[in-house]
């Protein structure tokens, strides 16, 4: 079959290590006798945790895999195996892994070894054992510290899995995979990496001399079905007429800075509101790890790039948005602002890309436009603090901030828009904002979004330019009333 190599008489003649064969003196517990060795095959899967569809494989499981594994790369081309059909590429393992378990008389149940083909499928076409999490829609992150130690997060809480690398290199090798597939690399010399999968979860790597218990590997999954407004409306994310008023800022083309801490949703959030942007608009997006998931047909993706061995050859966030001023953007969407990138897009929500977003890491409305301010005085701009804010002021429209609570939900906390000017001060107002006023009998945090009372907030003109000043006017009206309920 296509993919084998020819030599297969090495079906009989591998070396294939059983329990039995093993050379572990009498005296060690894992050492099972021959006359008990089917029956002690079920050792090779202790009990799982109820929480946790996985069960626990023993040493004696990853030895037999490993050797399995050895002679499979004997008999298979793996670069040719690799280029086929994923679909094909696994029925040619299944077929070659079965082979050599007959030839060598391997004890073990049906269920065993299918497991253990899916589990060597993993290890040659995909990403091992992060497979069964990576198939998952309901884990939001995957956190490998070290080859043992796997964490997850479910439903905002983190909790650690049962599922673990045979050793670092397989680790390494699963990261290398994963950052090659976009140009990068990570080793000693760049021991840190960002990067993303096919599907457009970010990825975090960093091995040693950095990490200091082994390769650590950070993945924050993205949701197959792309979440709407109306799915965070369901989730209590936001009110109905809190999630009206942020579809009427996208439509009209308000420019948003989506503030939040880390894993608050600040990216989801973004994704929600840049579908109400219209399908006519030219839309270039600057990411350091391209993630945004935007549907409309004219989208430009830009994403930075690490320098090189020798230091050269790297592209800034701040190159990326400066460019995108001389390639016609209607509107200009930030991944994240994270330095001196800040000023250039405030430059260009100044003069005339109306509706550019982005997103920005910090704790409240008021503490955006601290770091914000900060940004560009740490990029070395020699401007009064005056000015900045005043810059700031002019070029953004609505802050939404973005938070994650310590019962794992999330929730969108405040819409404030900006006013300007006070003296020194900038003046903002919230238009909508989330109270929590206890918790039930299971620690879940019981909240309502309010309205502030704002009748005409001041993007109305704006509002009135594209029609919606009905639609917005209701949804304001609506969330007045809900709170006074």
């Amino acid at each position: 079959m296509f993919g084998r190599r020819q030599s297969e008489e090495k079906l009989v003649v591998l070396p294939m290590r059983t329990a039995a064969a093993s050379k572990r003196p009498a005296s060690t517990p894992n050492k099972v006798p021959n006359s008990a060795q089917a029956s002690a095959r079920k050792s090779l899967h202790a009990a799982a945790p109820t929480e946790e569809p996985y069960a626990i494989k023993s040493n004696e499981y990853y030895e037999i895999k490993q050797e399995l594994f050895n002679a499979l790369i004997e008999i298979v081309d793996v670069g040719q195996i690799t280029k086929m059909n994923p679909a094909d590429a696994r029925t040619e393992i299944r077929d070659v892994v079965n082979e050599i378990l007959v030839a060598k008389k391997v004890p073990m149940s049906l269920a065993e070894r299918q497991e253990l083909i899916v589990d060597i499928c993993n290890d040659v076409l995909g990403y091992g054992p992060l497979e069964p999490l990576l198939a998952r829609d309901d884990i939001s992150d995957i956190m490998v510290n070290g080859d043992k130690n796997i964490f997850i997060e479910v439903r905002g809480k983190v909790r650690e899995t049962n599922i673990r690398f045979r050793d670092h290199s397989q680790l390494l090798n699963v990261c290398q995979r994963i950052v090659s597939q976009i140009g990068r690399r990570v080793d000693e010399s760049s021991p840190i990496c960002d990067a993303r999968l096919p599907d457009g979860s970010r990825v975090n790597v960093i091995v040693p001399p950095l990490a200091v218990d082994g390769t650590t590997l950070t993945i924050r999954k993205f949701k197959k079905d792309k979440l709407t407004l109306d799915q965070l409306i369901e989730y209590g994310s936001i009110s109905a007429p809190g999630a009206e008023i942020l579809s009427v800022i996208g439509r009209i083309r308000c420019n948003v800075l989506v503030s939040g801490g880390t894993g608050s949703g600040k990216t989801t959030l973004l994704n929600c509101l840049t579908r109400y942007i219209d399908t006519d608009e030219r839309i270039v997006t600057c990411e350091d790890a391209a993630e945004l998931q935007l549907q409309q047909p004219h989208v430009v993706r830009l994403e930075t790039r690490p320098p090189n061995l020798e230091g050269e050859g790297q592209i800034t966030m701040r190159d990326l948005v400066r460019n995108c001023l001389r390639m016609r953007p209607e509107r200009i969407i930030v991944g994240e602002v994270r330095g001196d990138e800040a000023f250039d897009l405030l430059q260009a929500m100044n003069t005339g890309h109306d509706g550019s977003m982005g997103t920005l890491h910090a704790n409240s409305p008021r503490d955006a436009l601290a770091r914000l301010e900060s940004m560009i005085l740490m990029a070395g701009f020699t401007l009064p603090a005056k000015t900045i804010r005043e810059m700031i002021c002019a070029a953004i429209d609505v802050i939404v901030q973005t938070q994650r609570l310590r019962d794992g939900s999330r929730r969108i906390t405040h819409i404030t828009e900006l006013l300007g000017m006070e003296g020194d001060v900038a003046t903002t107002q919230d238009l909508l904002i989330y109270d929590i006023q206890g918790e039930d009998d299971d620690g879940k945090l019981i909240g309502t979004h309010r309205g502030t009372g704002i009748g005409r907030p001041r993007f109305w003109e704006r509002a009135q330019y594209y029609g919606e000043e009905r639609r917005l006017a209701t949804a304001l009206d609506q969330a007045g009333t809900a709170n006074n309920e």
